[in-house]
This record gives C-alpha cells, sequence and structure tokens, in this order.
C-alpha cells in the first residue's frame, strides 16, 4: 500500500493551498494548483474534476470531485487510480506547529490498479529523488510529520496483473480502514474483502510504518478471519506483497474456508483435510508461496515436509510430504461420509451406487511425493507406501514407485481423470503377494491360499463405483507357487470319493484373463499337483459379483496311466458360491472311447438282428436302412399285385410300375 501513503502526503499540498487561498481562490483553482504539486512530486498526472469544496470549520478539509492518478509509463494508459470523489481532513493545530495530521481520509467507489513488471518493477512506486515519504523535500529546513488518524476505501475494485506470469486476478467490494496515529510508530490495518460472496476480514499491525516507504521490510503481524477457520502471520513484510516469517492456519470447515476464497463447491474427503490445521515458516512474494518446516493436520492425519503453491487461475501444489500411519478410510465410504462416493463392497451386497465427486480435481494441479509408514484405504491395508502423485487439469496420476502389501511389493500406476466425465485406470503389478489377502479384499474371495505373481491393466468409466466396475475392461495374468484351495479335495474327488469339503493342494498355477463389460474371462488356467493337473475356463462377473468356473482334475496315474478327469464347477454369488461336481462331463471326458465302441457293438447287433427277421441279407456296402426299404417295398408290392403276377421278377414289375 506504499503508493496509498505517499498519495496521502502529497495531498497535504492541496490543504496547505486551500488554507492559503481560502478566502482568496475558488475551489477548483485550488484543486488545480494542489494538482500541479502533486505532479510535480512524483511524476504522475492527477486529475481533478468537478467542483472541490473547503471547509475549516470543525475540521481544514478539502472535498473533490472525480479523480485519477496516471499510471507508469510501462503499464497501460488505464489510471492506477481512479475514484468518484476524494476526501481530506487536517487538524488545524498540528499543521501551524509543523506537523500534518491527517484526521480523515476517504475515497469513495476507486479503482485501483496495481501492476509488477517481468523485471520486478512494481507500478505503485511513485518515489521522486529527492522527496521524503511525506511527499516534503528531505532538503526542507523543518520536514513535516505525516500521521493518520484515519483512511477509509469504500467499496474498492482492485485489480492485480502479475507482470511475470500474465494472470490478473480482480477482487470486487474491497474495504480497507486504516489508523496511524505516529510517524515513528505502528500502523493498524482492517481489509475486509468478498472473493467468494462472504466476507473475509484481514487486520494487521505494522510496526514502524513509515520505513515502508523506503522499501524496507518491517515486523508484522495479521490474521484472516473468514468463514471455516482463521489464519494467523508473525513476521515480516514489505512492498511488492512479500512476507516472511510464521504461519497458522485452524479451519475447522475447510470447505466453508474455500467458498469463502471464491473456490465454492468443493466437498473435502475425511482424511484428506475436511478440518485442517497448519504451522509452517512461510516465504511469500506475491506470486508464489513456499511453506517450509510445515507441519499439517488433515482430520486426523499428521504430515511434515515442505509445499510451495504458485497462485494462478488454478493453484499449483508442488512439494514433498511424509506421513506415519494414514488413515484413508473415508474414500471407501458409502455413507456419504466420505464424500468421494466410492466405497468397498459388503460381501452379497453389491457395488456402491453412490455418486463419486471428483470436482476437487479441477480446483488445483499438483506435483507431490508422499511417503507414508502404512496407508487404511479400507477396502485395502498398505504397509510402507512411496507414490507421486500429479494433477493437471482434473486428471490425477499416482505413479506407484512402491508399495508393501499382504507380504509382497506393489508398483505401477492408477489414474483418475475427470475432464469429460469420470474414468479410472491403471497398470499394477504385485509380487510375493499372499493372494488370499489380496483376493479377500478385492473380491471377498478367500478359498484361494498361495504366494504369487500377478499383473492387471484396466480402465473403468462412471459416476459411481458400480458403474464403474460393470464397465471394466482390460487384461491380465497371475503365477504363485505352492498353494492350497479350501473347501474341495481334488485329489480324493478322482479317486471315487464324491463327499464335499477338504483342500487341495497344489505345487504351482498361471493363468491369463481379459475384461470386457465387467466380466473377467480365463480359458488357460493351469495347476500342477503332485500326482495330477487341472486346468480351468470361465468367467467372474466383477459388476454382478458372481462367479462361473470349471476346474477340471486329470489323475496322471489312474486307468493304467491314461488319466481320469473330474471337472468341478464353481458358481453363484461370491458370497456363497455352490461347488458341485460334473458327472455329465466327467463321464465324456473319461470314458469317451468306451461309449463309443459299446455304442457300435450294439448298433452292429441291432443291424444283424434286423437282417435276420427280414430274412435278407445285406450287400457290401449297403445300410441296414436300405436293406429295410427294400423288403418293404417288396411286400407293398406284393399285396398290391394279382397273385398270378407275384411270380414276375421284381426287378421287371418294379420298372413297369
Amino acid at each position: 500500500m506504499r503508493w496509498l501513503f505517499r498519495l496521502i502526503g502529497f495531498v497535504f499540498v492541496l490543504v496547505l493551498v486551500a488554507v492559503v487561498s481560502l478566502f482568496f481562490l475558488p475551489g477548483d483553482r485550488i484543486a488545480r494548483i494542489a494538482a500541479q504539486q502533486i505532479e510535480a512530486q512524483t511524476g504522475r498526472s492527477v486529475t481533478l474534476s468537478g467542483d472541490t469544496q473547503v471547509s475549516f470549520w470543525p475540521v481544514l478539509g478539502v472535498a473533490t470531485g472525480q479523480m485519477a492518478i496516471a499510471n507508469a509509463d510501462w503499464a497501460g494508459d488505464a489510471p492506477m487510480m481512479q475514484a468518484d470523489s476524494l476526501k481530506l481532513g487536517v487538524d488545524m493545530a498540528a499543521l501551524i506547529g509543523g506537523s500534518i495530521r491527517i484526521t480523515g481520509f476517504e475515497t469513495v467507489n476507486p479503482v485501483i490498479r496495481l501492476q509488477t513488471a517481468a523485471d520486478g518493477r512494481a507500478n505503485w512506486e511513485v518515489g521522486v529523488e529527492g522527496v521524503s515519504p511525506s511527499g516534503v523535500s528531505d532538503a526542507a529546513p523543518n520536514p513535516l510529520a505525516l500521521t493518520l488518524d484515519r483512511a477509509v476505501i469504500r467499496n474498492a475494485s482492485v485489480i492485480y496483473t502479475d507482470g511475470a506470469t500474465g494472470t490478473t486476478s480482480t477482487y470486487e467490494g474491497v474495504d480497507f480502514d486504516m489508523r496511524w496515529p505516529d510517524a515513528a510508530g505502528a500502523a493498524d490495518f482492517v481489509l475486509g474483502l468478498q472473493p467468494g460472496n462472504t466476507p473475509v476480514e484481514i487486520t494487521a499491525t505494522v510496526q514502524n510504518f513509515g520505513g515502508l516507504f523506503d522499501g524496507t521490510p518491517q515486523p508484522m503481524k495479521a490474521s484472516a478471519r473468514l468463514a471455516g477457520g482463521e489464519v494467523t502471520f508473525d513476521g515480516k513484510g514489505g512492498p511488492g506483497l512479500f512476507a516472511q516469517g510464521a504461519l497458522r492456519a485452524d479451519l475447522p470447515d475447510t470447505g466453508a474456508a474455500l467458498a469463502a476464497l471464491g473456490v465454492p463447491g468443493v466437498s473435502v474427503p475425511r482424511g484428506l483435510g475436511r478440518t485442517m490445521d497448519v504451522s509452517a515458516n512461510l516465504d511469500f512474494n506475491g506470486t508464489r508461496a513456499v511453506l517450509d518446516d510445515l507441519r499439517l493436520g488433515l482430520d486426523s492425519n499428521r504430515l511434515t515436509g515442505a509445499i510451495t503453491v504458485a497462485f494462478s487461475d488454478v493453484p499449483r501444489v508442488t512439494g514433498q510430504l511424509s506421513a506415519g500411519a494414514l488413515d484413508l478410510t473415508a474414500l471407501a465410504a458409502s455413507d456419504g461420509d466420505g464424500a468421494a462416493g466410492a466405497s468397498a463392497p459388503e460381501v452379497g451386497a453389491g457395488w456402491s451406487k453412490t455418486r463419486i465427486d471428483a470436482s476437487g480435481l479441477s480446483a488445483f494441479d499438483a506435483d507431490v511425493s508422499l511417503s507414508a509408514q502404512s496407508v487404511d484405504l479400507g477396502q485395502f491395508d498398505l504397509g510402507e507406501t512411496r507414490v507421486r502423485v500429479t494433477n493437471d487439469t482434473a486428471r490425477a496420476v499416482v505413479d506407484i514407485a512402491r508399495i508393501d502389501a499382504y507380504g509382497g511389493r506393489i508398483a505401477g500406476d492408477f489414474v483418475m481423470n475427470n475432464r469429460s466425465g469420470l474414468s479410472v485406470g491403471g497398470r499394477l503389478r504385485a509380487d510375493g503377494v499372499d493372494m488370499q489377502a489380496l483376493l479377500t479384499a478385492a473380491a471377498g474371495i478367500d478359498r484361494f491360499r498361495a504366494t504369487g505373481e500377478a499383473r492387471v491393466e484396466f480402465l473403468g468409466v462412471g459416476q459411481t463405483l458400480d458403474a464403474i466396475m460393470r464397465s471394466l475392461r482390460g487384461d491380465g495374468g497371475f503365477s504363485t507357487g505352492r498353494g492350497v484351495i479350501e473347501g474341495i479335495d481334488l485329489d480324493r474327488l478322482m479317486r471315487g470319493d464324491m463327499a464335499s469339503g477338504g483342500t487341495t493342494v497344489f505345487d504351482t498355477t498361471s493363468a491369463s484373463f481379459t475384461m470386457a463389460g465387467g466380466v473377467l474371462r480365463n480359458d488357460d488356467l493351469t495347476m500342477a499337483l503332485p500326482f495330477a493337473r487341472a486346468t480351468g475356463a470361465g468367467t467372474v462377473d466383477l459388476g454382478g459379483q458372481a462367479i462361473d468356473y470349471t476346474v477340471t482334475p486329470v489323475s496322471l496315474t489312474a486307468r493304467d496311466g491314461r488319466g481320469v478327469s473330474v471337472p468341478v464347477r464353481i458358481r453363484g454369488p461370491w458370497a456363497d458360491p455352490k461347488i458341485t461336481i460334473d458327472l455329465e462331463s466327467a463321464v465324456k471326458q473319461n470314458f469317451q472311447a468306451e461309449i463309443d465302441a459299446r455304442e457300435q457293438q450294439v448298433r452292429q447287433r441291432v443291424e444283424d438282428r434286423v437282417t435276420e427277421e427280414l430274412g435278407v441279407q445285406r450287400q457290401d456296402g449297403q445300410s441296414v436302412e436300405d436293406v429295410v426299404k427294400d423288403k418293404v417295398e417288396e411286400e407293398l408290392k406284393r399285396g398290391l399285385l394279382p397273385r398270378d403276377k407275384q411270380a414276375e421278377n421284381p426287378a421287371s414289375i418294379r420298372m413297369r410300375t
């Protein structure tokens, strides 16, 4: 605000001219003289239009009509400041005593344009060599001491343009109230803003306020009160929106605080900062804030590290954070408490149909590295985690450098894209993972126990978890070492014991799969057992949480080495699948050759019996059907012809008829 207080010092010239000329010059003439004096000392053109009124009692004061102060020559043609009117009051006794005590300063509906150039120049720097902050020459015998009882700006429009980034921010409805009673002392400020149509009040105290006119940062304390919490600062600040010091923030309602700052509609999931408390060392230059020695509380989660925020139309956040145990279970909540709307499935209950709100991805861009000792996602429980999170125009990518989970390690990437509707996808690899623990967490399947490797590439689209799961497409595969399948004893089944229950021990498994429309299909499962092998094929309906899969074990030693296969069908919902033996398929697979031979024997016997009963002989290549047809035809003709004709050759009869 250096330009404002330098202006106050300049305006005292107008008051002095008014005192001398009170009874001799009209108000508009006084205004022109004052404007000329201000221009001479600032190098900026000043325009005062309309009637200028001078009052003598109870205070010496001047009121102008419209006024404008020209901008820097490099900052464009629009005035740096313009207002509907300017009012100034001066203590007459102090003026006679050799100092300026401004009792009141007020502008109405001003438009203030603040601008920095790419080289760091600021348009509010209006100093002229040899002129003190009060506007009086430093060489004057008795420089006047400037103080300010109160300065008021009402309903201002502040337009700030950053020449380095090319961004422009506009703030409407700005109010400013300042008191500076001692020229060598502190000044108190109250700044009112409404960036989100709700009041934001900033109060500040600057020690040795006059020192700011020399461009020297001064000790200051400030606090901002807004809907949703309070932010405080204790350090030093100076021209150019410079600030360094200790920053504290206590935000019981982060969503309300963001709305008050002009970022409405952001629903923050619990665990990611629905309530927030922050402490850090701040280094701020007007366009970028660096937070070192950061202590960040996001609900029950605690993080440390460093963050840099570059302010533009879309703020960009970069940094490194570390945490102990992170509780992100709300990301899987289905009762609305998580806000994100995604939910883990209650086995048998289906996927959540709560709408997923991913609008927060549009509020910022980011590139943040995060490490944590553990992460609880509700559906998945992770150990040591190292990831890099980037967000670019509502497309967030989580690059997974390392996640220790379920006895193994997971790496890959996960993408959430909300640019034109929500989609999620990823490419993940898992090594040395406890498959039972992973499958239980992911799909409620707990019958398969083994340690193995897996990969998956997937993509799903939809605004609910149910829609995403029903749209999944992609592919993948897995392989394991020695393991167990609970609920079925394949070895006992192959020995003829049809009792249910038991376990199957296997040496290795491998399979690949594809996904389309939320249905996973596998046709190449292979499983090596101690004295057998098994194959598998079928589908897993990920969207409908159901399975229809057939495992076919083959004994390698039964039937004199020819083997015995027993297809086992697993069918039904994940919550309670039914396991049955497919006897029809078992019979066909194991005894098809015997069945075919027996059918041939029976057929031969039937044919021989038929020809015997008919009293005919089959010719080579003639089927029993042809023999029967010829016999029937012959008998029909015998019944139709006279007896004396029946002795004729059947062939000649056939030709005549």
